[in-house]
């Protein structure tokens, strides 16, 4: 019963992360972690917000304002992302016979808070990034946005095996 519960609470941190990293049908690009960020801008490759402002034109403003939004939230949700990792590692510890089952529902619950504030700060992320961009860049978004979907699912379909 336990090791269901941590599966699904990983698997509900997993999900968060990835709400994160998806930035909404229109923000894709911008949700990657600071790290990721910082090597790519090492590495003299264009960052992913740079990406985002040749796809749709942002401005030199809306770039230095998009990439303030992402570095404050990853910052949050990754310290919060830090103590849901140590509460998922002290639930594991109690993996054993003589287990304390108000530590482990304490450390669940404690555990359930962090990942709402994570899907919390992730969705703010969205809305905060989202409302840097102009109309027109949101419609230049959501059209690019629908084209790759659609070339995602004929991509599945073609790997689908024929029945």
């Amino acid at each position: 019963m336990f090791v269901a519960i941590l599966q699904w609470a990983t698997s509900l941190m997993e999900m968060v992360m990835k709400l994160g990293k998806l930035i909404g049908s229109a923000l894709v690009a911008l949700s990657l972690s600071a790290p990721v960020y910082a090597q790519a801008q090492a590495g003299g490759q264009p960052d992913q917000v740079d990406q985002l402002a040749q796809m749709v034109g942002l401005s030199d403003d809306q770039q230095t304002e998009i990439r303030g939004i992402i570095e404050e939230m990853q910052g949050q949700i990754g310290e919060l992302q830090q103590e849901a990792r140590v509460l998922q590692q002290a639930m594991q510890a109690e993996i054993k016979a003589d287990y304390d089952e108000a530590a482990i529902r304490e450390s669940a619950e404690e555990l359930g808070d962090l990942t709402g504030e994570i899907a919390a700060l992730s969705t703010l992320m969205q809305a905060k990034v989202d409302s840097v961009f102009t109309d027109e860049q949101r419609d230049e978004l959501d059209r690019r946005m629908k084209q790759m979907q659609q070339q995602m699912q004929q991509q599945r379909q073609m790997m689908q095996p024929a029945q």
